[in-house]
């Protein structure tokens, strides 16, 4: 009883350990990022091409550079918290397991890095560019930087996710959770829930859902492939 209650006692003491690791990390990520703050939002900018952009009260541009360090500190300390999980699922996680693991992480990371890119450079350019010919000579868009801010992160991570499909689908097939014949039984109803959850995670409006359901329908396609080959392998 008292070896049980020690290893629980060391248990918790390593996860607050690896918390407070974490929590450095990302604390030093975003100081770092703030550091930076200039050459990130002209990079965030970008896809706005000769937009010029207004802050609407005192704080608003300070709190969205805060923003923006935050969540670049995240995304710097991503493989520093990876390694914090890694570390404390490693004791009790088989060599079979461990490969698995690498391998989903790896994959994920690619994925959401290519919704990511996709986004920024295609989605995020051809929808801006939409919302500005609605100006005319009596409306001139004039932006203001937080809810541009606020539009342009919607749309990364909701791509990132997004780009995620095939990997949750591979996982699924593997646990024989769902096979392709399912697949292809709920295609329109599937085709039903991309379109609400890319009313969910993109702005209001209708040409960002789109343009989000669109790479989502055909990353379906491609899971129902992926399981495809993964059903067929099984069976050799």
């Amino acid at each position: 009883m008292g070896d049980k209650k020690l290893t629980i006692v060391g248990h918790l003491a390593e996860l607050r350990l690896r918390i407070i690791i974490t929590a450095l990390s990302i604390l030093f990520g975003t100081i770092l990022s703030y550091f930076y703050i200039e050459e990130i939002t002209h990079l965030l900018i970008i896809p706005a091409g000769y937009q010029d952009f207004v802050y609407l009260s005192p704080p608003e541009l300070f709190l969205s550079y805060i923003k923006i360090s935050i969540i670049c500190g995240i995304f710097l300390a991503l493989p520093i918290i990876l390694f914090q999980v890694w570390f404390f699922v490693m004791p009790s996680v088989t060599i079979r397991d461990k490969v698995y693991m690498i391998l989903a992480i790896l994959m994920s990371t690619i994925f959401f890095v290519g919704g990511v890119v996709f986004s920024y450079f295609i989605i995020i350019p051809l929808t801006l560019e939409f919302f500005t010919e609605l100006s005319s000579n009596e409306i001139t868009p004039m932006f203001s930087f937080a809810s541009y801010l606020s539009f342009i992160l919607s749309i990364l991570l909701s791509f990132g996710l997004a780009f995620q499909l095939p990997l949750l689908v591979l996982l699924l097939t593997k646990l024989n959770l769902i096979t392709p014949e399912l697949l292809k039984k709920s295609r329109k109803y599937t085709f039903l829930l991309i379109f609400l959850f890319a009313s969910i995670l993109t702005p209001p409006d209708v040409i960002s859902q789109v343009l989000l359901a669109g790479p989502m329908i055909l990353l379906f396609e491609l899971s129902i492939i992926i399981s495809n080959v993964i059903k067929w392998r099984s069976k050799k």
